[in-house]
């Protein structure tokens, strides 16, 4: 997309992953080896459905095989994930022909949006507009969220020498900012989400974001509760969180007022839920569903090996 590039418990996640494509999943695999296999015939891998799963489109489309967006439906109806999402609004009506919905949707702003937030006054302007047209795509198509980010703490996002915007002003610029904007998606019953992410990992642009300035996760679920609308959430990224903060299931249980969306990955790298990174999702998965959360959880990895074998393996591990 053009706008938005935006854990072993008894037994080992080796076993539970082995088991898993052992017992099944590997079917599924066939009709990616065999394109002549429908879908249809395939059978998902999703078989309990307690998490509504989406794909996180910019992560499948920006290396290797590249899936576009029918490639990428196609693979989220085969593993029994009902969503695609932060691909770009022209794909709406490809996503819907497929049955699917996008769970959480892109702001549209040039470049990294990201780095221009809500915490900056003079990036307010395009940041509501963007926001606003998202909004109203969304209400379109019955689509329930957009993403929205505080941004980086320079008062020039792009430049470290231009000063920091204070944790207080940011602070109180993306309340300012969410009160309006949720105002309007009140309107059109659309929900706000502001992403959570890590400063520590300098190594990839996308795998951190040293600068920004919501990298805390008490401080951006503050700033949602503090807007005072039922349409202020935050993104809670498991990874990010990881990171930034740990302590993941005592996080989730502390911020259960504030989630609108959940996103998913390994750590360290960002790559796969495999036996290779350190968090351990099925107990997250089942503390959302002990919260009551009914949202969406999207799978962000960044794939290092077969997409379509990695993205099975974190479908059926999140699937609880």
């Amino acid at each position: 997309m053009s706008t938005h590039p935006t854990f072993g418990a008894h037994y080992s996640r080796r076993n539970v992953l082995h088991t898993a494509l052992v017992a099944g999943a590997a079917s599924a695999l066939l009709p990616m080896t065999h394109p002549a296999i429908g879908a249809e015939k395939a059978k998902t891998i999703v078989t309990k459905g307690n998490i509504k799963q989406s794909i996180v489109f910019w992560c499948f489309n920006v290396s290797g095989d590249k899936w576009d967006i029918e490639k990428q439906c196609q693979v989220a109806k085969q593993l029994g994930c009902v969503s695609i999402e932060l691909g770009d609004h022209k794909d709406f009506p490809v996503i819907k022909k497929h049955g699917l919905t996008c769970a959480i949707a892109g702001n549209r702003m040039p470049g990294a949006p990201f780095m221009r937030g809500l915490n900056n006054p003079d990036y307010h302007p395009e940041v509501i507009a963007r926001t606003k047209e998202a909004i109203d795509g969304c209400a379109e198509y019955g689509y329930g969220n957009v993403i929205a980010f505080t941004g980086y703490k320079w008062k020039k996002a792009e430049d470290e020498k231009s000063g920091e915007i204070s944790l207080a002003e940011g602070a109180d610029n993306c309340v300012k900012a969410l009160k309006e904007l949720c105002a309007y998606a009140d309107k059109k019953n659309v929900n706000i989400c502001v992403e959570h992410l890590n400063t520590r990992d300098g190594s990839h642009p996308m795998k951190g974001h040293p600068g920004y300035q919501g990298d805390d996760i008490d401080y951006v679920a503050n700033i949602a509760r503090r807007v005072g609308s039922p349409r202020a959430k935050i993104l809670f990224d498991i990874y990010h969180v990881q990171i930034m903060n740990g302590d993941v299931i005592r996080r989730i249980e502390q911020c259960k007022d504030v989630i609108g969306h959940v996103h998913t990955a390994g750590n360290p790298g960002r790559a796969e839920l495999d036996d290779k990174q350190e968090i351990n999702y099925p107990p997250i998965m089942r503390k959302l569903l002990e919260i009551g959360y009914k949202g969406y959880v999207g799978q962000e990895f960044i794939p290092t090996r077969d997409p379509f074998v990695g993205l099975t393996e974190a479908v059926k591990l999140c699937d609880v």
